[in-house]
């Protein structure tokens, strides 16, 4: 009963977690969210603990990993690393004997799925599930963790060998950079959309002015754009465009056309409008950046 236990609770975790990045519209969660936890036969599950290696009364082995995010002047306890292979976990103290330590090491050799917390800022954590312990290295008192398929929902997966691996760890990474990038644009917006000023943080995305495919397209403020769903998609589909004196155009089949109040309210009122920038003169679109993107809509028209 203790496994079959342990295995549903984390089945239940990761349904949490998937509900929870629905609601507040995307991985990045608030640490209350997770210290809250949820209902489980009657009983409260934390998500995370005081320590990084955290292990909730009704499971048997470790639900959780913390990296604590990086405040300006303070030494982390404990420095974890993206690489190649995955992210370098490091062990709880320097005794690799230790029950938290002996704990991970159990969950790598029956390859039991945890959840790993990456903290983005004071309060702010991009949840990543389900991963897996790949690799002990008591020399470097470290473990390698890799997550599987991206926000699963059941039980062990697997991540295969290299290349798999490599390729795994890369889209990790790559997850984490892009929860940082929509929580530093929408800051940087005062989460609201920069076209219709909309707040409502779960039907906020950060949109990318020059796609992260681009050799320029990288996730930093300059290239991105607070914007609500409707015209995220809008501008994705070359419908709506932002000039590089900020001007926003709308594409002119569009604005002919006549079907509804959306259309009229959502799309062709804002024609002729500026979008809403930052106040920082660091965190505005990138010009160039636009006048690039804007030239694509322009062809697109």
């Amino acid at each position: 009963m203790g496994a079959d236990l342990d295995g549903a609770v984390r089945v239940a975790a990761f349904n949490f977690l998937k509900d929870q990045t629905t609601l507040h519209g995307g991985s990045v969660l608030p640490r209350r969210v997770l210290e809250r936890g949820f209902e489980f036969d009657n009983r409260r599950v934390p998500l995370v603990g005081p320590q990084g290696i955290f292990k909730p009364a009704l499971c048997e082995l470790p639900l959780s990993i913390t990296t604590v995010p990086q405040v300006p002047g303070k030494e982390r306890p404990y420095e974890d690393e993206a690489t190649y292979e995955g992210v370098n976990y490091r062990y709880r103290g320097t005794d690799p004997r230790h029950p938290d330590n002996v704990g991970l090491r159990r969950a790598m050799a029956e390859g039991v799925p945890l959840v790993y917390f990456h903290g983005h800022r004071p309060g702010m954590y991009h949840a990543e599930w389900p991963v897996y312990v790949v690799r002990d290295d008591p020399d470097r008192l470290t473990f390698t963790v890799l997550a599987a398929e991206p926000l699963a929902t059941e039980g062990a997966i697997g991540v295969g060998e290299s290349p798999r691996r490599a390729y795994l760890a890369r889209l990790m990474t790559q997850r984490l950079h892009q929860s940082l990038f929509r929580l530093m644009v929408l800051d940087a917006y005062d989460a609201a959309c920069a076209v219709c000023r909309l707040r409502h943080m779960e039907l906020l995305d950060a949109a990318h002015i020059l796609a992260d495919r681009h050799p320029l397209g990288e996730p930093v403020v300059p290239n991105g754009l607070a914007l609500c769903k409707l015209h995220h998609a809008a501008f994705d589909a070359d419908i709506l465009g932002v000039r590089p004196d900020l001007q926003i155009e709308v594409r002119q089949d569009v604005l002919r056309e006549t079907d509804g109040p959306m259309l009229r309210h959502g799309l062709q009122g804002f024609e002729g409008q500026s979008i809403s920038v930052p106040r920082r003169k660091a965190l505005r679109p990138n010009t160039d950046f636009l006048a690039e993107r804007y030239e694509r809509f322009r062809k697109a028209g």
